[in-house]
């Protein structure tokens, strides 16, 4: 793997540049520290909504030129909200990345806001939330994420509750890019067929003289600790019923975090080290094999996520007809029992890291997701964590599983919760 070198402007910016000369491309990722992490209770959202604007154009670039301006220079590009950051980037021939940072150093500190299109997003975000709330399973996350944290901002959806949103203003809107998208609070991320020494001088004339933001809010959250199991119940209309059981455990800096990342493929196969988390299913997997080979659950599995505070270690299953929500529970329970007593077996241990080994390799493939990697990496803890994972993961032995399983996948840690169609 190519080296990364690491380089920090005077207004605060950190500069990530990885040359690969495998392809004549490049990719530009622009991270801001910033998400529904950053968000309290009436704001809930407005990072996201911030992250559509920026996709609505400055004096300088009408939002209805930036489609034309990557397509016409066969590149695509795109933005995300997460609870811990917020990311864009552009992937284009290397001979025109210098478009990249044309754009992101101008929307970093041009982007207008215009009321119309602040009300025009409020329309579309609210619509995307409508549409999300046809899904029994994120009626069910959102009830069990409010459950298992009663103060950190990770109970709250990123796309912010309904009536923050009616209520948020431009001025509003206006002040949290002020405060968070600045060059203090990112880091600008570049992989491809470029030369690191005479892109950074580009970089420099493109960001060098912008000026840092103002000094950051801290985050300081900190859960209570749990002191006994909590349920909840969701009854909706829905097709099916679901469950999910979600266990409090650490964040990505913990020495346990490796070893819960692999109880998570033990359990339900590797998932990608960039976004861990969402409903897979490996066939040879443990609850594949305990509760969708005997028909007790359509699908079920498990998920662990990266993440800069303590989060959750989960399970999602979807109940099969003929059977219900607590016998599922029953099961899934009962894998979690096996583990804690036995550990994983050593032919187990060998196919996961394999797995997971896999995983990675994919991962790195593009210039696009090495650079997914980094800034992912960088938001979290430190960008070395995208070239050191593998080694972290190789190194656990079936004993750290047995361990952090027993650790915490316990019942004062733990919130269950059923969706049940009405």
């Amino acid at each position: 793997m190519e080296a990364t070198c690491s380089y920090t402007l005077r207004n605060g910016m950190l500069v990530l540049l990885r040359e690969t000369h495998s392809a004549p491309l490049a990719t530009s990722w622009l991270w801001y520290r910033v998400g529904a992490r950053n968000e309290t209770p009436g704001i809930t959202g407005v990072s996201h909504w911030v992250e559509h604007m920026l996709f609505k154009g400055t004096p300088h670039i009408p939002g209805r030129d930036l489609d034309r301006l990557i397509a016409r220079n066969g590149g695509t590009f795109n933005g995300f909200t997460s609870h811990d950051f917020t990311a864009y980037f552009e992937t284009l021939p290397a001979d025109r990345i210098d478009l990249a940072l044309q754009i992101e150093s101008d929307r970093m500190v041009n982007t207008l806001f215009e009321e119309e299109e602040v009300e025009h997003e409020r329309t579309v975000i609210l619509a995307e939330r409508e549409g999300h709330e046809n899904d029994p399973e994120w009626w069910l996350n959102e009830a069990v994420m409010t459950t298992a944290f009663q103060v950190h901002p990770y109970r709250n959806e990123v796309i912010g509750s309904r009536d923050d949103l009616l209520a948020l203003t431009r001025d509003r809107l206006v002040a949290h890019y002020q405060t968070f998208y600045r060059p203090n609070n990112a880091a600008l991320v570049l992989v491809g067929d470029f030369d690191a020494s005479s892109l950074m001088v580009r970089i420099e004339r493109y960001f060098g003289d912008l000026p840092a933001g103002p000094p950051l809010p801290p985050v300081s959250w900190v859960e209570p600790e749990q002191q006994a199991e909590r349920r909840v119940v969701v009854r909706r209309p829905g097709p099916a019923q679901y469950v999910q059981i979600a266990y409090h455990a650490v964040d990505c800096r913990s020495p346990d975090f490796a070893p819960l990342l692999v109880l998570d493929a033990v359990l339900s196969g590797a998932k990608s080290p960039a976004f861990s988390g969402g409903a897979q299913m490996n066939r040879s997997a443990r609850l594949y094999r305990a509760l969708v080979e005997t028909r007790l659950a359509a699908y079920a599995s498990s998920s662990f996520r990266p993440a800069r505070d303590p989060h959750l270690f989960e399970f999602h299953a979807m109940v099969q007809d003929k059977h219900t929500a607590e016998e599922v529970e029953r099961a899934l329970l009962a894998e979690v029992a096996r583990l804690q007593e036995d550990g994983p077996r050593p032919d187990e241990m060998i196919k996961v890291i394999k797995q997971m080994r896999a995983q990675i390799a994919y991962a790195r493939e593009s210039v696009t997701n090495q650079a997914l990697m980094l800034g992912m990496w960088e938001m979290l803890d430190c960008y070395s964590r995208a070239d050191t994972l593998l080694d972290e993961i190789a190194a656990v032995q079936a004993d750290d599983v047995r361990r952090v399983a027993q650790t915490y996948l316990t019942e004062r840690r733990r919130t269950v919760g059923y969706f049940l169609p009405i």
